[in-house]
């Protein structure tokens, strides 16, 4: 049953608290292009457009089938393995700190031309804490902030292209001319799209955070952000690279690159305009940090209830938000922007292979999902060809932006590095734990006391990290769907107890080589108890709620296998269920 402090969001307020980040990319993506393709960074731009337009049906595809928070990781989750996951997950956080500390310095930066006494690095510092504060409100009062920013930036894109072209009415075409005449960027108008498009996919950052907080969104919502975003990037940012291009000599252009919509402003408007996009850029700028906080609050409350990341950060406040989650990252924002002294441009690295890495994996985990869940029901399919033509897209780009700056790839390392080797210690941390042990045992062992003390309170460590009992709910399944899912609990789950449930229909049991079934797979698996339980119920939503309550066993905890088309219920029904085979 949901609770008042968790209402579930709209069209409108889904889209904008995703679609900030992505729409604010228009104000520095377009001298981007231009930059690396000159006046062919429109058309660099469009080809962007449609490759985003294939990812609407990927993306459809895999979060309707599963629609749970947490993105690519929960794609992979369901689909392969825990560690594999985890290196999505990592991915992706590392793009949501580079996001939030890039766009609050930012932010900063054109409010800098409006309040010329402002101290960047505090006031970048402050942005955080106040959509830190936001975060730790819920998510309602988040939405709020989101739209007003939302509806303020397309209202002032609006004016500033329609301004643009009653100057172009006024003044003609000549400038774009001047422009498509000048050289070719690379030599050619091969190399010019290829460099142009690499670069201009740094526009669609952004794309993947409805998918980590769709459990927050109403019904059918999720798509509808999908197929937003699209819009609003396919139509401004070609048109923002166009109009700059026919109102500004490209010299000019590569001169005003982090400020250009604002000097566009005043060339056909006047200072008036370059201030509103100025106060634009300021707020949906911010707008993406508060997408940040939101999208990584999603994803890290999934991967610490999948015990990745340690348990604490799950305390929720009164209004039901995990409130550590969003300290934790924003200590994380304040320190990378203290370390890099606001002199960001390394972070860029960061933020360009994280993304577009998550990009791919989601069209991984879309593969994984036809192949291993084939019958999984879902609103909306993508075609192979869509498919790998998107994700071939991406790699390209990550091509294309290794070439242009090879040093993002060792300052992307830098960070990569650390956040996985703390998610590889949560994923293996039992056989750490024995690690220290047997460490312990051979350089103290003349201490005794000390030794029993610690051996002693490891192996209750480690008891208790197993104690957390397991469900997997069969039907008819066989010796060798059975001795799967053994396999898969093994490798992936800390735990000695598993609880083997079938639920039958009045006057129904489980047949004799079914028993004898369990019999072999409990004489091969001795480090697990394997108890089987069998019960004349209906198998659904309530059994399992009534069974988590009765067990104390999380459902997250509880695995079924993948149900097909005659499935009367849809997965996001069963409460979060895993589903492992």
């Amino acid at each position: 049953m949901e609770s008042k402090t968790h209402k579930k969001l709209n069209e409108l307020a889904s889209t904008a608290i995703s679609g900030n980040d992505i729409s604010s990319s228009c104000l520095y993506v377009s001298a981007l292009a231009i930059l690396y393709s000159g006046q062919y960074a429109w058309l660099a731009l469009l080809v962007v457009g449609a490759v985003l337009y294939l990812f609407r049906k990927v993306y459809g595809e895999v979060v309707g089938a599963l629609p749970l928070n947490g993105g690519a990781y929960n794609a992979l989750l369901n689909t392969t393995s825990k560690s594999i996951a985890s290196l999505a997950a990592t991915l992706t956080l590392l793009s949501y700190m580079a996001t939030a500390v890039i766009s609050a310095n930012e932010a900063m930066h054109y409010a800098h031309i409006v309040f010329d006494q402002l101290p960047i690095i505090i006031a970048t510092i402050i942005l955080l804490a106040v959509f830190m504060g936001l975060s730790i409100i819920g998510i309602g009062e988040s939405s709020k902030v989101a739209i007003f920013i939302f509806i303020f930036h397309l209202t002032s894109l609006v004016i500033l292209a329609s301004f643009t072209g009653f100057y172009l009415l006024n003044n003609g075409f000549d400038t774009f001319i001047e422009n498509h005449q000048s050289p070719i960027k690379g030599g050619n108008i091969t190399t010019a799209l290829f460099f142009g498009f690499s670069a201009a996919m740094l526009g669609i950052s952004g794309f993947e955070s409805s998918a980590n907080f769709v459990e927050e969104q109403q019904r059918g919502v999720f798509p509808k952000t999908l197929r937003n975003m699209w819009i609003v990037v396919t139509i401004f940012n070609p048109l923002m690279a166009f109009l700059a291009l026919a109102v500004i000599p490209i010299g000019t252009i590569e001169n005003n690159q982090e400020a250009l919509l604002s000097y566009m402003g005043n060339v056909a408007g006047g200072s008036w305009l370059s201030i509103l996009i100025s106060i634009d850029a300021a707020l949906v700028l911010s707008g993406a940090v508060l997408t940040s906080f939101v999208g990584v609050s999603g994803l890290v409350e999934r991967m610490t209830l999948d015990r990745v990341l340690p348990p604490f950060l799950l305390k929720k406040n009164k209004r039901g938000s995990s409130y550590r989650i969003a300290i934790v990252f924003f200590l994380l924002c304040v320190s990378i922007l203290l370390i890099t002294k606001g002199k960001l441009s390394a972070l860029a690295g960061v933020y360009t292979i994280a993304f577009l890495s998550v990009m791919v994996l989601f069209g991984i985990g879309n593969i994984l999902l036809k192949v291993r869940r084939e019958h999984l029901p879902r609103p909306e399919k993508s075609s192979w060809i869509a498919l790998i033509i998107a994700i071939i897209a991406v790699i390209i780009a990550i091509i294309g932006n290794t070439i242009l700056n090879p040093a993002y790839f060792g300052v992307f390392l830098q960070y990569f590095i650390p956040t996985i080797l703390v998610v590889t210690i949560m994923l293996n941390r039992t056989s750490l734990l024995k690690l220290i042990l047997k460490i312990i045992k051979y350089f103290l062992s003349p201490i005794q006391n000390l030794l029993k003390k610690s051996n002693d309170e490891i192996l209750k460590l480690i008891d208790l990290i197993n104690s957390q009992e397991f469900v997997y709910f069969t039907k008819d399944d066989d010796v060798a769907t059975l001795n799967r899912v053994m396999l898969y609990i093994q490798n992936n789950e800390h735990t000695k107890k598993l609880k083997i449930v079938a639920a039958f229909k009045k006057g129904e049991s489980a047949t004799p080589q079914f028993l004898s079934d369990l019999d072999v797979l409990d004489r091969e698996y001795p480090n697990i108890k394997i108890e089987f339980i069998q019960m004349q119920a209906q198998f659904g939503p309530k059994l399992i709620n009534d069974l988590s309550k009765e067990w104390k066993i999380p459902v997250n905890f509880m695995f079924i296998g993948s149900p097909g088309n005659r499935f009367p219920y849809k997965i996001e029904q069963l409460g979060g269920v895993r589903l492992i085979i």
